[in-house]
Parts: structure tokens; C-alpha cells; sequence
């Protein structure tokens, strides 16, 4: 950090070391390991967030398995930190930064290479991709958004959906899934949600959803038709295999679908509709997007559990479990 960035914190008091979750090797759940390793330096364009809380995804038993090794154009480096979105407060600045001060409620959306992800007590994000939490929303909800919610949004955006059109959100009661409901009922669209468990269908019912079926025992072609007989206009898929592919069938011929990279498996027959593949788009942009929904509306992340960073362990293992939403864990 330079002597700039200390300043503009205001004489912080911010160790040079941290506690921290990291993997000193790719491999199962026993390689997650506690220890204090340096802070992150603060480049210009930086800003230093005090993380309060961490979102646990899907993807983080796949990075931690080494799945992602390489695949950024970054090699790995060890002490390896886990953890793509997080929210907690501003801790100190680089010299370029001036949209933010120091104690301000923040989250973002990271990639753990090459500077590491938020599993730890303080990260670092480029300025471009940190966004102040919107006062009705709780740190712990605005912990567990960023990735989930930029997805969906970026989803919706690609659908290009009229209000009263139709879309199917296939995983509706996962961590994009759940959000993507919402986002979308706020634009007036109609939603079918297939959604997973009584639990999931009563999660996508209560967010709003027009219709919500269990994906693991209804009948979600029948369904889609009965919601569109004309069939759907857009699919958001968060969730693959054979089931969403029959699902897909219900796409009227002149309808989209949304599959963000990353959801698996991947289709392994053509549906009729065109299918966009696509990242979330972390800009700032899009963050003054969402942030303006999440002011104006009812929108809410909801965090399944919350663990404590001491038990990161346990995190890992309840991604294998059934769950509605997403985990998260409490850091600061």
C-alpha cells in the first residue's frame, strides 16, 4: 500500500498480515487450511475491503479441486484464497480512487487469480468492480450476491424479454436462480420457476414466481406448456442435464436461451432455440443496475446458512447437500 492510499485511509490501522482460509495444493476438503499470510497489496486503482462476509458457491469445491488451473490464462500460485464475491467495509484506497471512503459498506465480485479471493480478512478489487451496499440490504445478503445476482442480470440482459413474455428459470431456487425470479418480476415478466424440493418451489413462490414445479419430480414440459401453450420465450438455465434439455423443448421456435459458462453438464443435443452462453458482467455499470432494483423493490438474497470462517470445512461439505439459495460465511 502506498503512502497515499494510508493516508486516504485516514491513519487505519490495517496489519500487514491476515487470517485467512488457503489451499496449498488442488485436492478434497482437507486441503482448506487457517493461517495468517500478507495482506494484499493496494495498487492504485484499488480498493482494500475489510471482509464481514464471504459467499460460498458451487464453483469453489470445482476451483478448490483444481478444475480451474490455467483456465483464466494465470497460473496458479499457492497460498491459493478461495472466494468470488464478498461484502464488509472499506478499508483503505489507492491513489487513483475517489468514489469511495474508508468505513463504507461495500461488496464486489473478484476472481481469486492472481490476487487472491475473499476466503480471508481483507481483499483486494479494482475500483471498476466494488459497489456500496444499498441501505435496505443486509452485509450478510450483500455477502452472497455479487456473482449470483450479476449473472442473472446479464442473463435477463442477453433475453432482451418484453414485459407479459414468458420465461423459464431452470434452477430457480439456486444462488443465480433464486435472484434471477426476482430481477425478472420486477420487469414485468412472467416466470416459470423449476425450482428443486418443496422447499425450493416454496422459495421460488414466495420471491414472486407466477408458477413454480419441483424440477425432480413434476413434469416441467407439461407444466411449461400449460404456463405458455404457445410455448415459452426465453429460457435462463442455471442448472444442466437431461431434464433441463427436455425442458428446453417448451422454447417457442422464434424464443432465446440463456446458459451462463460454467453450468454443467453441458447440452448435449441441439435445442430448437438459440442458445447464448455468456459470462456476468461485474462492471460498473451493471452494479448501479442492480444496486437501483435492490433499492426500489423487495429484493432479497437469501443465505441458506452462514458459517464461520473456522469452519470452512463444513461449508464445503453442505454444497454437496441439498439447499435453497446460497451459503455463506462469516469472516469479520
Amino acid at each position: 500500500m502506498d503512502s497515499r492510499a494510508e493516508r486516504r485511509a485516514g491513519g487505519a490501522n490495517v496489519a500487514p498480515q491476515m487470517n485467512a482460509v488457503v489451499l496449498d495444493r488442488f485436492g478434497g476438503i482437507d486441503e482448506l487450511s487457517a493461517r495468517r499470510i500478507p495482506l494484499p497489496q493496494v495498487g492504485d486503482d484499488d480498493v482494500l475491503i475489510r471482509v464481514e462476509f464471504a459467499g460460498v458457491g458451487s464453483w469453489d469445491a470445482v476451483e478448490r479441486e483444481g478444475d480451474y488451473d490455467g483456465a483464466f490464462g494465470v497460473a496458479s500460485a499457492f497460498p491459493y484464497v478461495l472466494g468470488w464475491d464478498a461484502a464488509g467495509t472499506v478499508a483503505a484506497v489507492g491513489r487513483n480512487v475517489t468514489r469511495f471512503d474508508v468505513g463504507e459498506r461495500v461488496y464486489a465480485a473478484t476472481m481469486p487469480v492472481p490476487r487472491g479471493g475473499f476466503y480471508a480478512e481483507y481483499g483486494v478489487v479494482e475500483a471498476e468492480y466494488v459497489a456500496r451496499v444499498p441501505d435496505r440490504l443486509p452485509t450478510e445478503q450483500a455477502g452472497a450476491m455479487a456473482w449470483d445476482a450479476l449473472t442473472a442480470l446479464s442473463g435477463l440482459d442477453l433475453l432482451a424479454l418484453r414485459p407479459d413474455q414468458t420465461l423459464m428459470v431452470f434452477g430457480a431456487s439456486g444462488g443465480i436462480g433464486h435472484l434471477a425470479v426476482q430481477l425478472a418480476r420486477h420487469n414485468g415478466i412472467r416466470v416459470l420457476a423449476v425450482a428443486s424440493g418443496d422447499d425450493g418451489v416454496a422459495l421460488a413462490r414466495r420471491l414472486g414466481a407466477d408458477h413454480a414445479v419441483d424440477g425432480r419430480k413434476d413434469d416441467v414440459l407439461a407444466a411449461a406448456f400449460d404456463f405458455a401453450p404457445g410455448g415459452l420465450d426465453a429460457a435462463l438455465v442455471t442448472v444442466g442435464g437431461e431434464i433441463a434439455e427436455r425442458s428446453l423443448r417448451a422454447i417457442n421456435n422464434s424464443g432465446r436461451i440463456a446458459w451462463p459458462n460454467g453450468v454443467l453438464p453441458v447440452l448435449a443435443t441441439s435445442p430448437g432455440a438459440p442458445v447464448s452462453y455468456y459470462d456476468g458482467d461485474r462492471s460498473r455499470t451493471t452494479t448501479d443496475r442492480l444496486n437501483a432494483i435492490v433499492q426500489a423493490s423487495s429484493f432479497e438474497v437469501h443465505v441458506a446458512r452462514t458459517f464461520p470462517m473456522e469452519r470452512v470445512e463444513d461449508a464445503h461439505r453442505a454444497l454437496k447437500d441439498h439447499y435453497v439459495g446460497k451459503l455463506a460465511l462469516k469472516v469479520g
